[in-house]
């Protein structure tokens, strides 16, 4: 990594649209210099900081670049995602520039990514190159959607169903959205022809800067838990646990709890440690 900072590229995804993407280049480059391409989640960007702190480590020890893109809906500000083809499309659209461009012939190239991202990364590689999706060389899972709170009975496997390719799952060890002992056995049954491992990242109860944990309680006695996104001395706005933005009259509340641990994955960028961050970039150069 350049001591500026990461490459900023624009790269057009459709005629209507070209998103924001940083490179972070390690200091040599060879021709067996891994390649990770990661997406961001639902409700952040590009420089979300665990994105950021995994680019700049992985780059700072000279034996991989790291690509980060914006999907559309956040190059235009908007705050819900676009449709499950855009995030798509835009996904192939970066992987094939990195492949033409930035890559050196014959790398290995993973793809990965936080949550959304992360799932729609899964997803390309099940679909394969015969499906329109993406063939890569390993999947990067920096937290995978598994389930919604509280909803352990109904899991969301789909993107799983043909994973054929080694791939890392680095799950908080308290994750509401993915329990680690649900995703075990899963992972053995799914991932065929390939090895797939769980990289379990522990904490304790704390809340991850911007992601303040909210409980809303009605005049009904109704309580709705998610995270704080804007408030102000009349209203508040939070993001529910099925990831819907809903905003809120404080006159229509009977109460609103902010709670201590949050209901976003259990690590952050002041959570993973430098031996875990090791652990990904042994992953990525074993291969």
């Amino acid at each position: 990594m350049s001591a500026s900072g990461p490459a900023v590229l624009k790269i057009a995804v459709s005629e209507q649209a070209a998103v924001t993407v940083k490179v972070e280049m390690p200091a040599s480059l060879t021709d067996h210099t891994p390649v990770l391409i990661l997406a961001h989640g639902a409700n952040n960007d590009l420089d979300h900081p665990l994105l950021v702190a995994v680019a700049r480590h992985l780059a700072a020890e000279a034996d991989a670049m790291v690509v980060r893109f914006n999907f559309p809906y956040m190059e235009r500000g908007a705050s819900s995602p676009d449709s499950a083809p855009v995030l798509e499309n835009c996904f192939r659209r970066i992987h094939d520039h990195v492949a033409d461009e930035l890559a050196a012939p014959g790398a290995p190239l993973f793809i990965g990514g936080k949550s959304l991202g992360g799932r729609t990364a899964a997803e390309l590689i099940s679909r394969g190159e015969e499906g329109e999706g993406i063939v890569a060389a390993g999947l990067v899972e920096l937290g995978y959607p598994l389930h919604r709170p509280g909803h352990k009975d109904a899991l969301m496997t789909e993107p799983l169903r043909k994973i054929g390719v080694p791939s890392l799952f680095v799950i908080g060890e308290k994750d509401p959205f993915c329990d680690p002992e649900l995703l075990r056995p899963l992972l053995a049954h799914k991932i065929r022809h390939a090895s797939a491992y769980i990289l379990s990242v522990y904490a304790g109860g704390y809340v991850i800067d911007g992601y303040q944990p909210v409980t809303l309680v009605t005049r009904t006695g109704q309580r709705i838990r998610g995270v704080k996104k804007n408030e102000d001395a009349f209203s508040i706005q939070i993001m529910d646990t099925q990831e819907r933005l809903q905003g809120y009259l404080k006159s229509d509340l009977r109460e609103w709890i902010n709670d201590e641990t949050s209901v976003m994955p259990d690590f952050g960028v002041d959570r993973i440690s430098e031996r875990d961050l090791d652990d990904l970039l042994a992953y990525l150069t074993m291969l």
